[in-house]
């Protein structure tokens, strides 16, 4: 998507703690997905179908074990590229 506010292969972080809303099929409803503060890179950037002004990212964020976990939808203010503390499990 060109003039997106990001581009694949950019790292960004969470800015809040992100939730599955049922759209991973294979992850509990409300399961924590990411962290705010945890490192992602965008793998592909669109927008709403219907909504051009609405940006969405398809962002594969880092798990405890540094593995990139599955591909999460996020919207443009979820996401940041100033370094946030990540917050420990449970915290």
């Amino acid at each position: 998507m060109d003039g997106a506010t990001y581009q694949s292969g950019e790292i960004v972080f969470a800015a809040e703690d992100l939730y599955n809303d049922g759209s991973l099929p294979d992850t509990p409803d409300g399961a924590l997905l990411a962290g705010a503060g945890t490192r992602g890179v965008v793998v592909k950037a669109g927008h709403l179908d219907g909504q051009p002004q609405t940006e969405i990212f398809a962002v594969r964020f880092e798990g405890a074990d540094d593995v990139l976990g599955p591909p999460v939808g996020c919207f443009v203010h979820e996401l940041t590229q100033q370094a946030l503390p990540a917050r420990e499990a449970g915290a």
